[in-house]
């Protein structure tokens, strides 16, 4: 039994079909989206859609990010729906994957999808949050502005003494960041770099992107924080 996680997906749904099939997924997996499924990429209804079809075959946990709840609320008024489509956070691509200009084509199971989705997840080892977590609060003390969007900037050890697995802080190299008690997966897939699963139990990582292009490596700390 493997708990791995995925990184900011972001429309990117050729990425997250190889990644899935390259890390071998298994019914007996459970599997932790960080969020961040729409905007910004080519394909967000695809992302959403594979997901749902994924969980009906194994367990997935998926995490609200910052864009989900940018979506929910331009579902609510005018103006958020403007700084969502036309601000440049990517809301605009997210409706043209559903081939319209409005909601008027996005499904009831899609956001059902979005307002389900969890602000954190925990085992026994290891939580997972979108964002970041604040050290000294429990999990579900933490305010909306952390876990979906402060940025990752070596946060001190959580004192549950687990390690923190989060995204939204893009690494534009490509690479995870891993400073031993947090990792962050966000490896900007939709910025030309790679799309990340990193299995929790035992440190292997997988990448695929949009070209198709494929690698896997162990993950190491950096050794500045060691």
């Amino acid at each position: 039994m493997r708990t791995i996680a995925i990184g900011d997906i972001h429309g990117s749904r050729a990425s997250l079909e190889a990644l899935v099939e390259y890390a071998g997924f298994a019914e007996s997996d459970t599997i932790v989206t960080l969020g961040d499924y729409v905007d910004r990429g080519p394909d967000s209804k695809g992302v959403i859609d594979f997901i749902l079809e994924l969980g009906k075959k194994m367990e997935v946990v998926s995490l609200k990010g910052n864009h989900e709840v940018m979506m929910l609320r331009a579902r609510e008024s005018p103006e958020a729906l403007l700084s969502w489509a036309l601000g440049g956070v990517g809301g605009d691509t997210t409706l043209q994957s559903y081939e319209a200009d409005d909601f008027s084509r996005v499904p009831d199971e899609h956001w059902k999808f979005l307002e389900s989705a969890l602000p954190f997840h925990e085992i026994d080892t290891h939580f997972f949050v979108h964002a970041n977590a604040v050290a000294d609060l429990p999990l579900e003390d933490q305010s909306d502005m952390t876990l979906y969007w402060e940025k990752f900037r070596d946060p001190p050890p959580h004192d549950n003494g687990k390690v923190m697995v989060c995204g939204h802080t893009s690494q534009h190299e490509g690479l995870p960041l891993n400073v031993g008690h947090a990792v962050c997966i966000d490896t900007w897939a939709y910025g030309g770099q790679w799309l990340t699963a990193f299995d929790v139990t035992n440190g292997l990582y997988w990448q695929t992107n949009e070209q198709g292009e494929r690698r896997q490596d162990v993950m190491l700390a950096r050794l500045d924080t060691l």
